[in-house]
């Protein structure tokens, strides 16, 4: 173990062995402290412990002695009094009990405070009082309920009810212990519950109170208790039949405490907890989602939420009746906790077009899209929407005053003062003067992004369109699988993993013809058997069987251990480095400036070039500026005027590196680029081409209503080279989205592009088809979404309005598709290929084409040849090949043998081959995309 860490998980020892009034007394540890214990020089550890103040591990508290504690205990013991802007205060004490939220009346019942108590919640507050009353000490309770429903506060409740009641003491303790934390470590979460003994393990070199001993004579909260493995399950049900235990590392249960479980979880009791633990828990109390609430209580709970911030704004705030009910109706899946995140996002954008205003207005014209379809959800069903009207005025004003805050721990609280930020980046953006359009423009998204950056890292649900393709069961398999390969690799995996594993595991469970199992695999040489990953992969087999009562091939063993090696390189991919030139002393410096005190320390670097140094020292400048921030991904340049934009070739020749130059640069301009690369991931072409094109948008196409037929079923034709492949994929997806959309039934019909227009007017026929989606559009009068388009989502609105028979607006065809839109559309398509990886190989494959014809390809033609491809490749490498149904004639077979010959490079850089039956369907969108052009080519070859 490093020495910093040493001295951290000491310090943390150290508070953790303190009580929630003694660590208010004592404040923290001081350097000295620390040196006796661990025997290292003071200065040495001062100066590591002012490393981790500096990386936000730790709050400095400017006492003398200067003592230091650690923020996670800071947060888990006093909630979040201290936000992650904040490196050191005065005082511990007087900072909590300055922020320590309103004491709860004293002769009222708690559960009076809560909206909904006289209400939906009425039937479960009976239960609640029931449980903390029942003698001698009340009984244990499971809390089920959607996230962000207030199975935490529900608790807070009970603890102060127990209270009020006089069950428990005024200064009983309230402990909150989140099972997820040390799902895979079952020594650990013994630790942490039920504490050890000096020598339990390695590193445990003193005694540790565990959480049951801190909760003796209160409440102890099991947040995701779905998470506890077996063991513990039934070390806390003994612990709840006998109320003995003993610390890890001890033999007799000598131990004893009073403490009431309450436990919570998200999932299905009967499928995730022992029967015997089940047994020992009387009371289930079940939440209601923001969806089960009556219309009058979501009123309730959205003003409660908007007063919060009126009390942080420090003004009052103005809400239009519309925007109450867009807030309403855009939560879709997070329960309160949505609501309050999107509330926040509105208050912010309200406060930036407020500044210098007495008062923040919210009105329906400001809000983004997705909560404008809210209100549009609201205003369709007309019972609730009559409801809403009649406890709301066209406009309600709402203060700060009287909005208590319930629990001091809320986790859905922002660690971070908004407001604030909002006010700090705005002015210094006037003062560099930027324009107030494109201030407002950048501060609201770099507000967006904080919030949705918050909530991501506190929300416990997998991405929602993910959780609208998969199973939940194969979503908290893909989590537990995600855990144990973090806990074993020693690294983290991102969302995208949890992406790509999920999808792969829906693939398993969805595969008619599974391969048999041992079953040779011919990937063997993709990754070494002794590689960790490969040992990781072959535990991950082994979890699925058992979670899925199923026997998988070895093979399987190899394709989890590509999708880790995989993920690894997604986390190690490096950014585009940016460099700024500009003419006079210091303009390229001080927009760098800004641009890193707004976003962070990003890859930027500035180069001023003073009008009195020549070009060809400025040269020398940029070339080793560019070679500093290159990271493997290339670098932008963004310069004001003159040579320099004209000077990539010669950049490039002189570093080695790619470069793209944009002129005129601005302020905004670097902000957008650094959020883009930083935020975004989005690579050099496409940084590139947004920024050259800002104001490039894809329209929709019109429709002739003239052929509609109302009395004709509705129908959507998806289209791929085959039929099969990607065409069934965006069927999956598009039967998905209808069902949220409409009860209407719309059939989704997958095609061939072989005789497509045939096959489209066959069917127009039979049914009055309102749009289509994928590779080529056919000759029907219904509006066209290109594959690129779909998969990024522009064309939800145009299915929306096709299908509810409104006008949809002409659409052009976009003919600028870069790298990086086939790499958004593939990372949400493929299960196995890694498309970082492949996209490099089939850019290539694309371009031995065009060598093979002599023929320039088209982005729109390469996008789509990509794509097939990599379905292509997916198939080769699960073994569910395509059989070519299709004519095979001597033109045909000639144009293989070049399909064949370019498609050498997959071969060699994937290793991975591709039959020929695969590529006649490539053939086939080869020649009826682009048959008069090639077959010019093959003309002049012979």
């Amino acid at each position: 173990m490093k020495r910093i860490d040493r001295i951290y998980q000491r310090l943390k020892e150290r508070c953790e062995e303190l009580t929630k009034k003694q660590l208010l007394e004592k404040e923290g540890f001081s350097a000295k402290e620390l040196s006796d214990d661990l025997n290292i020089l003071r200065n040495n550890v001062s100066m590591e412990l002012n490393n981790l103040v500096r990386s936000g591990q730790v709050i400095k508290i400017k006492q003398r002695p200067v003592l230091y504690i650690p923020r996670d205990t800071v947060r888990n013991n006093f909630g979040t009094i201290v936000d992650q802007t904040i490196l050191d205060i005065p005082s511990l004490k007087e900072r909590y009990l300055a922020k320590k939220p309103a004491d709860i009346e004293k002769n009222k019942d708690p559960f009076s405070l809560l909206i909904g108590s006289d209400g939906s919640l009425k039937k479960i507050t009976g239960q609640a009082k029931a449980a903390v009353v029942y003698p001698p000490r009340g009984l244990h309770t499971l809390i089920l309920g959607p996230t962000g429903s207030g199975k935490m506060l529900f608790a807070h409740m009970m603890h102060s009810y127990a209270k009020y009641m006089k069950r428990m003491d005024e200064d009983s303790p309230f402990v909150v212990f989140n099972c997820a934390d040390y799902y895979n470590n079952p020594q650990l979460l013994i630790s942490q519950i039920f504490g050890h003994v000096k020598g339990a393990f390695t590193g445990a070199e003193t005694d540790k109170q565990g959480l049951v001993e801190k909760a003796d004579g209160g409440i102890l909260f099991l947040d995701e208790v779905h998470r506890l493995p077996p063991e513990g399950q039934e070390m806390i049900f003994y612990f709840m039949d006998t109320g003995h235990f003993n610390r890890l590392g001890e033999t007799d249960k000598r131990r004893q405490a009073h403490v009431l479980i309450i436990s919570a979880t998200t999932e299905d009791p009967s499928s995730s907890f022992l029967n015997t633990f089940l047994r020992r828990i009387p009371i289930t109390i079940t939440m209601p989602s923001f969806h089960e609430r009556q219309a009058k209580e979501k009123v309730d709970l959205t003003e409660y939420l908007l007063s919060k911030e009126a009390r942080r704004i420090h003004k009052e705030i103005r809400v239009d009746e519309n925007v109450i009910k867009a807030l309403i109706g855009s939560v879709t899946y997070g329960n309160v906790g949505q609501l309050k995140s999107n509330i926040q996002f509105v208050c912010a954008q309200g406060f930036l077009d407020s500044m210098g205003k007495p008062f923040v207005d919210l009105h329906l014209k400001m809000l983004p899209q997705e909560m404008k379809e809210g209100f549009s959800l609201i205003s369709r069903n007309v019972k609730e929407n009559e409801q809403i009207s009649n406890v709301v005025g066209q406009t309600t004003v709402i203060t700060g005053e009287g909005s208590k805050d319930l629990v001091e721990d809320d986790v859905y609280e922002l660690p971070f003062d908004m407001y604030k930020i909002i006010e700090d980046k705005a002015n210094l953006l006037k003062q560099e003067n930027v324009d107030p359009a494109e201030i407002n423009r950048f501060v609201a998204t770099d507000i967006k992004i904080h919030i949705k950056s918050f909530y991501q890292q506190i929300s416990k649900s997998p991405n929602r369109k993910l959780a609208k393709l998969v199973d939940k069961r194969v979503m908290n398999l893909a989590e537990e699988l995600r855990s144990l390969a973090e806990s074993m690799l020693n690294r983290t995996f991102n969302d995208k993993f949890l992406y790509f594993i999920s999808l792969h595991l829906d693939g398993l469970l969805k595969r008619k013809n599974r391969p048999a199992a041992g079953m040779p695999s011919p990937h063997d040489r993709l990754i070494d058997e002794q590689a960790d990953e490969y040992l990781v992969a072959t535990k991950m087999k082994e979890i699925i069987e058992d979670k899925f009562n199923l026997t998988l091939p070895k093979i399987e063993i190899m394709y989890l251990a590509i999708l880790l090696d995989s993920a690894k390189e997604l986390n190690n991919k490096g950014k585009v480095g940016i460099v700024v030139a500009t003419h006079g002393d210091s303009t390229a410096s001080s927009i760098v400036g800004v641009t890193r005190e707004l976003l962070g320390d990003y890859n930027v670097k500035a180069v001023d070039m003073p009008l009195d140094v020549s070009f060809h020292v400025i040269l020398n400048e940029i070339v080793a500026a560019v070679k500093a921030v290159d990271r493997g991904e290339g670098v932008l340049m963004l310069v004001d005027m003159g040579s320099l934009y004209y000077s990539e070739d010669k950049i490039l020749e002189r570093s080695g590196i790619p470069i793209k130059s944009i002129d005129r640069v601005s302020t905004p301009m670097v902000l957008d680029a650094v959020r883009k690369a930083n935020f975004l991931d989005m690579d050099l072409p496409a940084i590139y081409d947004s920024l050259k094109n800002p104001e490039r948008t894809e329209e929709d196409e019109v429709i002739s209503h003239s052929e509609r037929i109302q009395e004709k079923k509705k129908a959507i034709l998806t289209i791929c080279s085959s039929g099969q492949g990607t065409a069934r994929k965006i069927e999956e997806l598009i039967r998905s989205y209808l069902n949220d959309l409409t009860d209407e039934p719309i059939k989704v019909i997958p095609l061939s592009i072989l005789n497509l227009n045939q096959q489209a007017q066959e069917l127009r026929k039979k049914y009055h088809i309102v749009a289509s989606i994928g590779v080529k559009k056919p000759n029907i009068a219904a509006p066209f979404i290109s594959l690129e388009h779909f998969i990024e989502g522009e064309g939800q609105s145009i299915i929306e309005k096709a299908v509810q028979g409104q006008k949809v607006t002409g659409q052009k065809d976009s003919n600028k598709i870069v790298r990086s839109l086939c790499e958004d559309s593939l990372k949400k398509m493929l299960t196995y290929l890694n498309p970082w990886r492949a996209i490099p190989t089939l850019l290539h494959f694309c371009h031995q084409l065009e060598r093979v014809w002599s023929v320039h390809l088209k982005n729109t033609a390469t996008l789509r040849i990509v794509v097939h491809t990599a379905f292509a490749l997916e198939r080769a490498i699960s073994g569910d090949v395509l059989h070519y149904s299709g004519p095979v004639s001597d033109e045909k077979r000639d144009w293989l043998k070049k399909v064949r010959k370019a498609s050498e490079v997959i071969d060699k850089e994937l290793k991975i081959h591709l039959s020929d039956e695969e590529l006649y369907y490539l053939v086939d969108l080869l020649q009826d995309e682009f048959s008069t052009a090639l077959q010019n080519a093959n003309d002049q070859t012979k």
